[in-house]
């Protein structure tokens, strides 16, 4: 309705593709020019999805390298514009200054887990985790730290555990992330883009991912992508471990671990390859800038005036 009431010049529309192309195909009704920010994952799952993108989107904008030819093979006029968390992920303080701020010996290898972000995440993830810290906790002298989002630690996601981790003596640090990673020797990360921040940063990781029996039965045989892990599907091949559901065990985790953790030469090699990986994924200038530019090319000279009124539709 707003969109009618205002009719706009074009329309960028960003993620969220359950609502957007909803929206997208009411406005190419309307005649509007219709850009794409964050392609949909249907190279993952749901690929029927990619004719409905075709016939709906003008132009779509991909953050990973892979997306653009996929796409393109299938119809759908679609640029990579490169990731803008590789101009944005970056550590904001020296490793000694971390380590002196927070009482952890320099000299001890330094493990940081990522169990994910979400309520769901962090209670299927963190009770392995924990029991992965205990096994590796028998064979090496490591610091462990938990990397928590803003306002985490007080959930009763994490409260639950707190007993195992001051037993573990696994320190809880907030909204430190990039922090905890960027001076991490090894990082056990929940599949999702923190493993993109973790090669960004050239951390070695282990991934992994568990969801309930239910969903994973349900949806196993939608998932195409040969990966789960977006750093190997960057690279194209497993360059880091991926654990996937049950798969994801403690003792899996722990032995992925210290396969790195006792090979100086396989953490290195590691190292090289996430970079090659934050090259990839890296284009000179701000991802955002791009869309814009790119955008103004095809519809800023069809604008009704000689200036662009930007409207944002929110859903709160």
């Amino acid at each position: 309705r707003f969109a009618r009431a205002h009719p706009p010049d074009f329309a960028l529309l960003t993620d969220s593709p359950d609502f957007n192309l909803r929206l997208a195909r009411h406005l190419k009704r309307m005649n509007v020019p219709v850009f794409y920010l964050v392609a949909p994952q249907v190279w993952a799952w749901r690929q029927g999805r990619v004719k409905v993108i075709r016939e709906l989107v003008d132009k779509l904008y991909c953050l990973f390298p892979f997306e653009e030819p996929w796409f393109r093979e299938r119809g759908v006029d679609a640029t990579y514009i490169g990731h803008p968390l590789a101009h944005e992920v970056r550590t904001t303080s020296s490793r000694a200054e971390f380590f002196a701020r927070h009482g952890l010996p320099e000299s001890r290898r330094t493990v940081v887990l990522l169990p994910g972000s979400r309520t769901g995440e962090v209670s299927r993830h963190l009770p392995i985790l924990i029991e992965a810290v205990r096994i590796l906790r028998e064979r090496f002298n490591l610091s462990v730290i938990l990397a928590t989002p803003r306002g985490f630690r007080s959930q009763q996601a994490l409260e639950r555990f707190r007993e195992p981790l001051d037993r573990l003596s696994i320190k809880v640090l907030e909204n430190e992330t990039w922090d905890c990673i960027g001076h991490s020797d090894l990082a056990l990360a929940a599949s999702g883009t923190v493993t993109i921040e973790a090669a960004i940063l050239g951390t070695p990781m282990v991934t992994f991912y568990r969801v309930t029996p239910v969903s994973w039965y349900a949806g196993r045989s939608l998932i195409k992508a040969p990966f789960l892990t977006m750093v190997n599907l960057v690279a194209g091949r497993e360059v880091v471990p991926e654990l996937i559901q049950n798969n994801m065990t403690a003792a899996n985790i722990a032995d992925a671990a210290s396969g790195l953790l006792r090979d100086d030469v396989a953490l290195a090699r590691m190292r090289t390859e996430l970079g090659a990986v934050r090259a990839s994924l890296s284009r000179d200038g701000d991802s955002f800038l791009r869309v814009a530019d790119l955008m103004l090319e095809d519809c800023g000279a069809h604008s009704r005036s000689g200036t662009l009124d930007v409207l944002t539709s929110r859903r709160e």
